[in-house]
């Protein structure tokens, strides 16, 4: 039976029983999971195909618009005005405004890192990293420290999350921009790659292939499609990353140095409307998935819950969904998911973009819809 169209990901798990269906709004929605009943109340409303969020000391949320805008929202919802001072952004297709982090040292830099979509000669563009100080309503010394190479011409998988490692350097995730995905198998561009780098933009001495000739010294990992989540593990300090196959064939990642993740070469999806791409699932020196969903669920962006509002959930990963909708709970046993939940699609029916964890310990979800909410998740 062929796959499913739409691109992204496995396993058909019941979603959870929910106590009261109501309609998304000011009220709160009681759900029943398999691990901890919540509620979910709606924070704020009025966005447009939000993307990042990243909470500020004084528990307001920085969040960016694909559109190209960012704002502050406070904790009781209001949404500020757009801030200024933001580099061009190439607005198209699935490019724009994307992630955004605080910067390690925020409380005395007032320093905030985002990606987003940089324009280049005529057509041509690729995903970019800058930092820049949050002041009021503004960022100013704004300081790019990272342009994606080559840049090209498409409006497609552009990647990208942000996460800082332990060691206060910066992952940055990439697409292999569609059109190009046959260069995620070299290394002397970005293309399908998760990148390492220093605060200011260089690249660590101790990076995989600083000491290969024709490589890119940024690289960590290579073999890419798109990726479009990332998260530290808090028990044993690797990054994970999340990816969106083609038609099937989502994968989650214990993303490491050096290693080949497989595409184009590999992968359990195929071409849109059917199709073989590449040699098949495996290969020799390319590595399978950690987990894998076929047909897709197009994921997103996910934590680890490490709070104690939810202790059911502890080291537990939560994952966003924008095909299925759904917030997948994921229980993790040292490199192994041995359990899968699926929540929230017939309550919200939102497509769902990412997930924090708030400085209250609570769960927030950012939806992607031309009408975009915060949601917040709370015990019963």
């Amino acid at each position: 039976m062929k796959l499913r169209t739409l691109s992204l990901a496995l396993c058909f798990v019941a979603v959870a029983p929910f106590a009261a269906a109501q309609t998304a709004g000011t009220k709160a929605i009681a759900i029943k999971s398999e691990a901890a009943n919540f509620q979910v109340k709606t924070v704020a409303q009025g966005l447009e195909n939000a993307w990042g969020m990243a909470f500020l000391p004084d528990g307001s949320m920085l969040v960016t618009e694909r559109p190209g805008r960012m704002r502050i929202v406070t904790a009781d919802g209001k949404l500020g005005a757009p801030l200024s001072g933001l580099p061009k952004v190439v607005a198209q297709g699935q490019g724009g405004l994307l992630d955004v982090v605080l910067a390690p040292d925020f409380a005395t830099s007032k320093k905030i890192y985002f990606s987003y979509s940089e324009p280049g000669e005529g057509s041509l563009n690729s995903t970019a990293v800058s930092f820049a100080t949050l002041n009021g309503n503004k960022l100013e010394n704004v300081t790019r420290v990272f342009s994606q190479k080559p840049k090209v011409n498409s409006t497609n998988h552009f990647g990208s999350r942000l996460v800082w490692a332990p060691d206060g350097t910066l992952f940055v995730t990439l697409g292999d921009r569609y059109s190009e995905k046959d260069k995620a198998q070299t290394l002397d561009n970005h293309q399908g790659k998760v990148v390492r780098i220093n605060a200011d933009g260089s690249a660590p001495k101790d990076n995989p292939f600083v000491k290969t000739p024709g490589a890119l010294p940024e690289i960590w990992s290579f073999g890419h499609r798109n990726m479009q989540g990332a998260a530290i593990n808090p028990v044993t300090k690797e990054l994970w990353t999340g990816e969106h196959g083609p038609q099937g064939g989502d994968e989650l990642n214990i993303d490491r140095a050096a290693k080949n993740y497989g595409w184009p070469v590999i992968t359990y999806g195929e071409n849109y409307g059917g199709g073989k791409i590449g040699e098949g699932t495996q290969k020799a020196g390319m590595e399978q998935p950690n987990y894998k969903w076929v047909p897709s669920i197009a994921t997103a962006g996910f934590i680890f819950y490490t709070g104690d509002k939810f202790p059911q959930w502890k080291n537990n990963i939560l994952l966003t969904s924008l095909r299925e909708k759904t917030l997948v709970r994921l229980v993790v046993d040292g490199e192994k998911v041995t359990k899968e939940e699926r929540m929230l699609a017939k309550e919200l029916d939102q497509r769902l973009r990412h997930v924090v964890q708030g400085p209250d310990g609570l769960v927030y979800l950012l939806t992607d819809e031309v009408k975009s909410n915060i949601y917040q998740l709370s015990p019963q």
